[in-house]
């Protein structure tokens, strides 16, 4: 299961069960789990970390140095959780000394070319479009859907359940279970079709979008906004998600 032509640096260590295409390049200070499928090309550099089950396609590079001139050679790593696909061309950078690694989830599903920067958290079960590109220290919470295209500030965060419009490009951070389109873009509502695939009855559907019309639509600043909600609507799990999303949010949300 593993390919004669690929190089595997002698101080790496691999789990049972992987098979390693040829042109698979496999730097030192690399510790890859079970059941791994690495195809041709694909390179794992120093201080990646790799769980079990995962799908590398042709071209992708994990672990290479961050794209930061303030990076001066520290030990970082890059981890990568369970089962994810990562598709052709997706670099995905080590961390820095700010957060020390950068972070990709489980049953991610990364499209050809995304880029995921130094110091970059994304959770778990999100879809990454074709080409979308994540500077350092981003935050993409679970069950995210993001189109192709995206560019993502550093230090930017999106809430979980939601879905970014293809092509978009953001400075702030985007709240939980809306979908963010247009251009410039903008809050264009709740993800309704997503929410309901995910299981949310309409009675949770309903609160969400209600905390949302207060927050875009009553003409009150963020402040007094959140403080409506948290007067006026019960307290569920996702009600309690969207005001601290919103309140610890250190770049401001988009309008």
């Amino acid at each position: 299961m593993i390919s004669p032509l690929a190089y595997i640096h002698p101080e790496a260590k691999l789990g049972a069960n992987v098979e390693v295409a040829p042109f698979v390049f496999i730097d030192k200070n690399v510790i890859i789990g079970d059941n791994n499928v690495l195809m041709s090309h694909a390179n794992l550099l120093y201080g990646t970390r790799m769980g079990n089950g995962n799908t590398v396609f042709p071209g992708a590079v994990i672990g290479a140095i961050p794209q930061d001139l303030k990076f001066k050679g520290e030990e970082t790593t890059a981890v990568i959780g369970h089962h994810n696909i990562i598709r052709e061309n997706v670099t995905i950078n080590r961390g820095t000394a700010a957060k020390g690694q950068t972070l990709v989830g489980n049953n991610n599903l990364l499209m050809e070319s995304v880029h995921v920067a130094h110091d970059s958290t994304i959770g778990n079960d999100c879809i990454i479009g074709n080409s979308t590109k994540m500077a350092g220290e981003i935050v993409i919470d679970d069950h995210s859907i993001i189109s192709a295209s995206v560019l993502m500030h550093q230090f930017c965060r999106v809430g979980g359940y939601g879905m970014i419009q293809g092509g978009c490009r953001f400075s702030k951070d985007i709240p939980p279970y809306i979908i963010a389109g247009r251009d410039p873009i903008t809050y264009s509502g709740i993800n309704i079709i997503g929410l309901r695939r995910r299981g949310f009855s309409n009675e949770t559907i309903e609160t969400i979008h209600n905390a949302y019309r207060i927050i875009y639509q009553s003409g009150l600043n963020t402040t007094e906004a959140l403080k409506k909600i948290e007067e006026e609507l019960p307290a569920t799990p996702e009600i309690t998600y969207i005001v601290d999303f919103i309140r610890n949010s250190e770049r401001g949300i988009i309008k």
